[in-house]
């Protein structure tokens, strides 16, 4: 397994320019997984023990963290992140806080899932953030409130144990835990703040909920679709192709950077569970003078079958929602969407059921997970 760089200590005080110019970061081999707090699932930072100098919330907003100098408030430096007030002891002879002393934040996930790894920014915190870091999980039907969560009969799993983390950094932690979680519990130890909150992981769907559904998007992200692999991801990755909802902006889809060759683009998907397909979407909104000039769609029925052509080569519009009937109802676990020659779609939605192969697998799946 690839080795996780690790980041500690202080990075320097901020001394004017581009705020990200020393900031440390890596890739990480988790990444391609989608992000489960994602707010665009539905994801929310719900319970806080404080907050004192930045809103919780700001751990999930999707863009990377702001850095304004001169942002000043009652409280002090305004910080694009989370941020707790400074711990104490408990008198002038003990004034240091304890071992024990920390801050937290309960998260809850945009979709149940398995997670692969996780993410903790400390960016533009430099001399203020956490010595440490540690994120436990659990996983709870329904919707709990904060007090339930916090409650003596709910079962904790820890996906980061306490580990020290450096300042104006992207802290990157691989998670090797075969469970399905719905929330999880951020801590600070013993204070400071966090900037962003990534945690990436593998919706696992609710068999139960999609057997209700009947007819659903078998490819969409909150019903257990991926985004495998993709010719390039140069502005934007595949998996917005797959979130909720339209887009709203251009860069809420997928673009390609400009071909000079004769080749062409594409996304290969894996399905919720092996699935029937019936009509599909293809979505170009937003993309006016870069969308995709054609399109075509296929599916193929395990790792090693043939890929099947739903839809042949079809002219595309900008900023356009595209409606396809299949001519005839075809099975599959993967779908491929080719576009020619380059350009982009905002989403792809491909409508059917699950066959009952593919709904006894999902909830064996399921099972096996605890969701």
């Amino acid at each position: 397994m690839t080795a996780i760089p690790s980041f500690t200590g202080d990075a320097n005080p901020y001394g004017g320019g581009d705020p990200y110019a020393d900031y440390r970061t890596a890739d990480f081999p988790f990444t391609s997984y989608a992000d489960l707090a994602d707010r665009r699932l539905g994801a929310g930072v719900i319970a806080a023990n404080d907050e004192f100098f930045a809103q919780r919330e700001n751990l999930l907003v999707p863009e990377p963290a702001e850095f304004d100098p001169e942002h000043f408030g009652h409280k002090g430096k305004i910080m694009d992140g989370w941020e707790t007030r400074r711990r104490r002891g408990a008198s002038a002879d003990h004034p240091w806080p304890t071992d024990e002393d920390h801050d937290w934040a309960l998260v809850r996930l945009g979709a149940p899932g398995v997670i692969r790894g996780i993410v903790v920014d400390t960016a533009h915190f430099r001399g203020n953030y956490p010595q440490a870091v540690s994120v436990e999980g659990t996983c709870v039907p329904g919707s709990p409130s904060p007090g339930e969560l916090l409650g003596d009969d709910v079962k904790w799993t820890t996906l980061v144990p306490r580990t020290a983390v450096g300042g104006h950094a992207a802290n990157g932690f691989a998670v090797d835990v075969e469970q399905c979680f719905t929330h999880l519990r951020v801590n600070q130890h013993p204070d400071g703040g966090i900037a962003r909150l990534r945690v990436h992981g593998e919706v696992v769907p609710d068999p139960a909920w999609l057997e209700a559904l009947g007819t659903f998007d078998v490819l969409a992200l909150e019903n257990g679709g991926r985004a495998e692999d993709a010719s390039n991801l140069f502005y934007s990755p595949a998996s917005n192709t797959i979130q909720p909802g339209r887009s709203r902006k251009m860069d809420d889809g997928w673009e390609t950077r400009r071909r000079r060759d004769r080749g062409h683009d594409w996304i290969r998907y894996r399905l919720a569970a092996q699935a029937q397909v019936r009509a599909l979407e293809i979505d170009t909104a937003y993309l006016k003078g870069n969308s995709a000039g054609w399109a075509s769609v296929s599916v193929k029925d395990g790792e090693d079958g043939d890929w099947q052509e739903i839809l042949p080569r079809t002219r595309l519009q900008p900023d356009t929602n595209h409606r396809f009937v299949v001519p005839s109802p075809a099975v599959g676990t993967h779908a491929r969407v080719d576009i020619f020659p380059d350009g982009g779609i905002s989403r792809l939605r491909l409508f059917g059921s699950l066959t009952q192969e593919g709904a006894s697998r999902l909830a064996a799946r399921h099972q096996e997970l605890g969701g």
